[in-house]
C-alpha cells in the first residue's frame, strides 16, 4: 500500500488542543455565568432586606435598585462572556471576561464568608458563592491561564482593575436605579 506524506502530528495535535478548549473552556464560561446568575438572583431576593440590618457591612439598598444594579452586573456578565468566546484568545474581551471571574472569585470571600463569620449570620448570596462561583471561578482561572485564553502578564493587572471596576460601579448602579425607578413610577 503506497504511503503518501504523513500529517504532521503535532499539528494534529495542536488542532485538537484547539479544539478541546472550545470543548472545555467556554462550556464551562457558561457554567459559571449561570451559577453567578443564581448567586445574583438569591442576592436580589434576600439582600435588600438582610441590609437593613447589617450595620457596618452594608448600607441599607432598596429591592428595586438592588435588582436593577444586579440586572446590569448579570448582563455585562453575559455580554463579555459572548464577546470573549466571539474574539481570539488574549483578546481584550477575554481578559476582561476573566477578570470579572477574578471579581466573583474574591466576592466569595469578601464580603460574602467574611460577612457570615464576622457577623455570625448568614449573608445572602454566600451559598450560591461557594457552591457555585468559587469552584467554577476558581477551575476557569486556572484553565483560561493554562490553556492560553489569556496572558499571565495582562491578567495581573485586567484582573485586580476590573474588580475595582465592578466595585466602582455598585454605587453607580444604585444611584442609577433609583433616579431612574423614581422617575419611573
Amino acid at each position: 500500500m503506497p504511503r503518501g506524506p504523513r500529517p504532521d502530528r503535532a499539528t494534529n495535535l495542536g488542532a485538537h488542543r484547539d479544539t478541546a478548549m472550545q470543548l472545555t473552556l467556554e462550556p464551562l464560561a457558561w457554567l459559571f455565568t449561570a451559577g453567578v446568575l443564581a448567586h445574583n438572583l438569591e442576592e436580589a431576593l434576600y439582600l435588600p432586606a438582610w441590609s437593613r440590618t447589617a450595620g457596618r457591612w452594608h448600607a441599607p439598598v432598596g429591592r428595586r435598585e438592588f435588582a436593577f444594579a444586579v440586572t446590569v452586573l448579570s448582563g455585562v456578565l453575559v455580554v463579555l462572556a459572548t464577546l470573549a468566546f466571539s474574539a481570539e484568545a488574549k483578546s481584550l474581551w477575554a481578559h476582561l471576561f476573566t477578570g470579572y471571574v477574578f471579581a466573583m472569585v474574591v466576592n466569595v470571600l469578601v464580603p460574602h464568608v467574611a460577612g457570615t463569620v464576622a457577623l455570625r449570620r448568614y449573608l445572602p448570596g454566600t451559598a450560591t458563592a461557594v457552591l457555585f462561583n468559587l469552584p467554577l471561578g476558581g477551575l476557569f482561572l486556572h484553565q483560561a491561564l493554562a490553556q492560553g485564553f489569556v496572558d499571565g502578564s495582562r491578567l495581573v493587572w485586567f484582573a485586580p482593575a476590573t474588580a475595582v471596576l465592578l466595585l466602582a460601579s455598585i454605587p453607580l448602579l444604585f444611584a442609577l436605579g433609583r433616579r431612574l425607578l423614581r422617575v419611573s413610577t
